[in-house]
């Protein structure tokens, strides 16, 4: 039984390694995580810290459901960048059709793990777009993010419902 464990516990540690390393390829920075929860917090908690977002960060993308979605989410925006995916899903995710969905709703199973207050969060950022959000959402850039920048808003969402569901208020 410690042999399964312990391979378990690699598999995971692998897991989360690999999410994070996909992150930062794809130009999202731990800073540019605190900057979005910052974004969603300091009107609620105006002493919020750097350090306190990056905490409820950090326990975010422990979660195995995260690191999945994260895996999943890019891994979709790179087929399609590298034009693998078969039609008509090769020109819905390179355009980010508006009414595909399916990218918000990988978003919203990040959110989901943190309770009602992690989507009315991603609502909120989804719509309004600061930070990193702005620039992954660039039409005119080479790659695609269709995938990409609801995860990172979902993360940012979660982050600050965690936030504050510790802060008791």
């Amino acid at each position: 039984m410690p042999r399964i464990k312990k391979l378990f516990n690699f598999r995971e540690s692998e897991l989360k390694k690999k999410a994070l390393e996909l992150l930062v390829e794809r130009g999202v920075t731990m800073d540019d995580l605190i900057e979005l929860v910052l974004f969603l917090q300091k009107d609620y908690y105006p002493h919020i810290s750097r350090e306190m977002c990056l905490h409820n960060i950090e326990r975010v993308l422990d979660k195995r459901e995260i690191q999945n979605a994260i895996i999943t989410g890019i891994q979709l925006d790179m087929l399609a960048e590298q034009k693998k995916l078969m039609s008509p899903l090769q020109q819905i995710i390179e355009t980010d059709e508006g009414l595909y969905g399916i990218d918000e709703v990988l978003a919203l199973s990040i959110v989901n793990v943190y309770g009602s207050i992690g989507f009315t969060n991603y609502g909120y950022i989804d719509k309004t777009k600061p930070g990193i959000l702005e620039k992954l959402n660039d039409k005119e850039s080479d790659e695609t993010h269709t995938f990409l920048d609801d995860i990172v808003g979902a993360i940012a969402a979660a982050a600050s419902s965690r936030l504050a569901h510790s802060q008791g208020k």
